[in-house]
């Protein structure tokens, strides 16, 4: 995504996506030249002025110059910078390898440089380190992990009388006594196309996920497809909820930045999003009170699976003009304190264990998940190029205005997926 998708994939996860994710932002930070001068390009709009600011405080005389921008326009931009030797010292890196600001993508260039000897890689847990490293070296500080669920308006909640659905059942009958009472349940911002991912990401992770651990497995030894396996099911589930009326009118002319609006106001019961998205809300409406929970997929609660991985990180530019104090702002998000003020103002979680981070009470399903073993990558990650979600992204839009259909889509994923990295 950008599991995004979720875009995120934060979206965040954060996608999403997936998986990334982020909401369009503009630039911001401090000027001034010389060595001491830090160029960031930074996809946390929701967060990162907290830590450039706390970064600028412990590190007297240097100052940062950032940017933040929309998953879809970050993406494009670095590639050309980087291409172009006009890339800052430090920019946002998704994990894995699905989309064209993913480590391996950036890696495999030499656009990126190598972290493996700096003091927080090897406490990486096994499961960040193969989404962070390329050939076994790493160069992705991935500084928090990110799920992607139902993110519910409590205050709304209250005042349509309703309760977050545990079943799929639940969640089709949830939504058309959200829609009686004229509050939708979900926002949808499908005009940004990594948000579309979203949701489908969201319950493949119990469809496909659920009877089979090994898929990607699968997937990657040429043993299953997208088209023949319950991808379709999800796909399906996708799109009844739209006909049941789980989102607001019009998705598709919605953005991620408008989809914040009415889940923060109230408009709509909740988002389906990356629990990124928790950060943002609370900036729109700070008396609110936003809760994750994961989407249901199936009839039985303890199938459900939420996708849960690294989330989107920082690398550092091969060819930095300030390679030392870009090691050093690295090491600072990935120190204690840094990833502590980072995944608090996300609403996520850190990626190395023992940070003294306690965690906030929104995401309380989303940790007891983590811990047990109830979640899987965002999908993404582990597929061998980044057409592959591309495709999906562009064709996602395609459905939902009814100009293609699952069946062409899950085809055109596969002949990417097969023609490889």
């Amino acid at each position: 995504m950008k599991t995004r998708k979720l875009p995120v994939l934060i979206a965040a996860l954060t996608a999403g996506a997936v998986l990334a994710a982020c909401s369009g932002g503009t630039t911001a930070g401090s000027g001034g030249g010389g060595s001491k001068t830090l160029t960031l390009a930074s996809v946390d709009q929701g967060s990162i002025a907290d830590v450039v600011k706390a970064f600028e405080k412990a590190n007297p005389g240097v100052k940062v110059r950032y940017t933040t921008s929309g998953a879809d326009q970050y993406q494009q931009q670095i590639r050309t910078q980087l291409s172009s030797g006009t890339a800052p010292d430090v920019m946002s890196v998704w994990p894995g390898n699905g989309n064209p600001a993913a480590t391996y993508v950036l890696a495999k260039p030499g656009y990126l440089r190598d972290l493996s000897d700096q003091p927080w890689a090897a406490k990486l847990p096994d499961a960040m380190k193969s989404v962070a490293q390329y050939k076994g070296k790493t160069y992705n500080a991935v500084f928090g992990q990110n799920g992607i669920g139902a993110v519910y308006n409590q205050q709304a909640m209250a005042k349509a009388g309703l309760t977050p659905p545990d079943t799929w059942t639940k969640l089709l009958a949830f939504c058309r006594a959200a829609k009686a009472k004229r509050t939708p349940a979900f926002a949808l911002g499908n005009q940004d196309n990594w948000v579309t991912q979203l949701v489908q990401y969201a319950l493949v992770a119990t469809t496909v996920y659920g009877p089979d651990r090994d898929f990607d497995k699968k997937m990657q030894a040429g043993q299953a497809t997208f088209a023949k396996s319950p991808w379709t099911t999800a796909l399906d589930k996708y799109r009844t909820m739209e006909r049941t009326g789980c989102f607001q009118k019009n998705p598709l002319g919605t953005n991620y930045e408008a989809s914040q609006g009415l889940a923060a106001t109230g408009k709509t019961l909740g988002i389906v999003q990356g629990n990124w998205v928790i950060a943002l809300l609370k900036g729109k409406n700070p008396k609110g009170t936003f809760t994750f929970k994961a989407l249901p997929a199936t009839d039985e609660p303890s199938e459900t699976l939420i996708p849960a991985a690294a989330g989107a990180g920082y690398g550092v530019n091969a060819k930095a003009k300030n390679k030392d104090l870009a090691l050093k702002f690295v090491n600072f998000v990935m120190s204690p304190e840094g990833m502590n003020l980072f995944v608090k103002k996300q609403g996520g979680l850190p990626s190395l264990p023992d940070t003294g981070f306690a965690v906030a009470p929104s995401l309380t399903e989303l940790s007891t998940f983590i811990k047990a073993d109830r979640t899987v990558p965002f999908m993404d990650q582990l597929w061998p190029n980044a057409k592959v979600q591309q495709t999906m992204l562009s064709g996602l839009q395609e459905i939902f205005s009814g100009q293609s259909t699952p069946d062409k889509l899950l085809k055109d994923m596969d002949a990417d997926y097969a023609a490889g990295s």
